[in-house]
């Protein structure tokens, strides 16, 4: 008996024979002429019609086709053409080759690339465009947008001069103008005895030195504080302009925020030099920055970019931005929009209760997070920044790793008695905070949580950040396999159904190349056990819309190694008693 098996769909030979085996032949070699099918990662019982009634051993193939009829032979006339390059009606001879790309992924996975979106102010003396732009440079973004700005200063951390920085991800700068009623903070140092001996000193502002100057015996208060102004506008990067307040029995050097609004308020000064050489510094930390910029401008640029990992430049009391950054990022995760983001803000008070006065409050805001450094004079969006440079990296090349003890080199920490014990952090990040550790004298990243902790609810979906990174990816790989050409409008019919058609799909053909992606993705570790996930996929075509198809994808999530627990029970060996002779 001569059978064409070669072009025989499975269905028809499962038809003829359903309580039979095709453990014994090559199944690849049995579906050869079915386009689109990848079997080499896919248990075969999935893709017969009725996998209850198949036996497991007895009958190979060849036997099957020996003791039954054959399935039904498809002609070669029958058959669509293989190539069409060339019109099918074309009789003269000739020789065409189409060449077109063929995304051929078959489920194999990708990282979902990563991105940074700066959203911040320039300097208030600058003048520059909002529209958004992406950067590769601080001092690009210090020529943009001012130096010393919020901008400028976050772009420091991302791009630092050792090069130690966020590589070759993408950062986009969304700038915002000072709000037209802003108010910049202002504060001021005053120096005040008479120098005894001749000694240096510098200005630091938020851990920027300025210039060294000196301060000789017989200068007057005049001199000191125009040196002092001097030494603070001679370094570009200072968040502040210094002026000297030359008039007698009031002298001081005046300082004044680079841009406008309350995040103005975080700056901190200090003067590092000798103590006992005559003359005393008395500091006004800068107060007064009122009304930060609105953000909506920003957010509107977007589009349809996929913005991952999102740096807001605004303190961490001002709700009203975050609320914003909330709608928008929960509209992130529409079915239509499916590009969730994380927004990042700096926090650097130093009591735990206090720290987590504005993430507590937000039970249910699963974007925006607070990346901390309790005691920290860095800037709070300069604490953020270092921090997420070190995150955006990892979660790029490998997105199932959490981000612990990842060093924010260039930080400097504040005090020992300001660092969180275990049982403050462990506090923390129930109420919705990222912690941070300290080791020889270098913050360290610990856990890195979204605010998102809803009461009642211990192991809050939204809460780690790895978490929604992983989720991330598995969304973008979904995309990439059925928003594509291969898929859009291609004819769809039932399982069961012989077709010659090379573009059909069918609902099989759905979930083997989804259980290709599953088991890659629990490869790369981003999930776990993909059988069961394999095995509850479901597609099928929609009983009231025959265009569409319908598929449900369940998935359990890898956990990390955040938390190991250890017993450790010991003994102590007494020897044997001595035996008499």
């Amino acid at each position: 008996m001569s059978v064409n098996v070669s072009k025989a769909h499975v269905y028809s030979l499962h038809v003829q024979q359903p309580a039979v085996t095709l453990s014994k032949y090559s199944v690849s070699t049995l579906l050869a002429t079915q386009p689109g099918i990848s079997l080499s990662k896919y248990a075969v019982h999935t893709l017969l019609a009725e996998p209850v009634k198949v036996s497991t051993t007895k009958f190979t193939v060849y036997t099957l086709l020996k003791h039954r009829p054959p399935p039904p032979y498809i002609e070669e006339k029958d058959l669509m053409s293989v190539s069409t390059a060339i019109d099918a009606s074309a009789v003269a001879r000739v020789v065409g080759i189409k060449t077109e790309f063929e995304g051929l992924r078959n489920g194999n996975i990708f990282m979902l690339p990563q991105r940074i979106a700066l959203i911040g102010q320039g300097a208030s003396n600058a003048v520059y465009a909002t529209t958004k732009r992406q950067v590769t440079s601080a001092v690009e973004v210090a020529t943009l947008y001012g130096y010393g700005s919020p901008l400028h200063l976050a772009a420091l951390q991302f791009f630092p001069v050792n090069g130690d920085g966020v590589n070759t991800i993408p950062v986009t700068v969304y700038p915002l103008n000072d709000d037209a009623s802003g108010v910049a903070s202002t504060g001021d140092i005053v120096p005040v005895g008479a120098q005894t001996v001749a000694a240096s000193y510098r200005i630091s502002v938020n851990n920027i030195l300025s210039e060294p100057f000196v301060i000789s015996v017989g200068d007057s208060l005049a001199t000191i504080v125009t040196n002092m102004a001097a030494a603070i506008n001679a370094v570009l990067e200072m968040p502040v302009t210094a002026v000297a307040d030359t008039t007698v029995a009031s002298e001081s050097c005046d300082v004044t925020s680079k841009w406008k609004g309350s995040s103005a308020n975080d700056i901190q000064i200090e003067v590092i030099g000798s103590t006992s050489a005559g003359t005393t510094f008395t500091v006004t930390n800068p107060t007064g920055g009122l009304v930060n910029p609105n953000i909506d401008s920003a957010l509107a640029q977007v589009g349809d970019v996929w913005e991952t990992l999102v740096l807001n430049c605004l303190n961490i009391d001002d709700t009203v931005s975050l609320d914003k950054y909330q709608t928008f990022g929960d509209g992130r995760w529409g079915a239509l929009t499916r590009k969730p983001l994380v927004v990042f803000t700096g926090n650097t008070t130093t009591a735990v209760n206090d720290a987590t006065t504005i993430s507590d409050a937000r039970k249910t805001d699963r974007v925006n997070v607070q990346l901390v450094a309790p005691g920290s004079k860095n800037l709070p969006f300069v604490v953020a920044a270092r921090q997420l440079a070190r995150i955006v990296v990892l979660a790029g090349v490998n997105p199932a790793h959490d981000y612990g003890r990842q060093s924010a080199t260039g930080l400097i920490p504040g005090d020992d008695g300001d660092q969180w014990t275990y049982v403050d952090q462990d506090v923390a990040v129930k109420k919705g905070s990222s912690t941070v550790n300290v080791t020889d004298g270098v913050v360290t990243v610990a856990d890195v949580v979204t605010f998102y902790h809803p009461d009642g609810d211990p192991l809050p979906a939204y809460r780690h950040v790895v978490d929604i990174v992983k989720l991330a990816n598995i969304i973008f790989n979904i995309d990439l396999i059925f928003n594509t050409k291969e898929w859009d409008g291609a004819p769809l019919i039932p399982d069961n159904q012989p077709t010659t058609n090379r573009d059909a799909k069918k609902p099989m053909m759905a979930k083997a190349v989804i259980g290709v992606m599953l088991d890659n993705l629990a490869m790369a570790a981003l999930i776990s056990d993909p059988e069961s996930s394999k095995q509850g996929t479901l597609t099928e075509i929609n009983s009231q819309n025959p265009k569409r198809l319908d598929i449900m994808i369940p998935i359990k999530l890898s956990g990390n190694t955040n938390i190991i627990s250890i017993d450790l029970g010991f003994k102590f060996f007494f020897g044997a008693p001595a035996v008499a002779a």
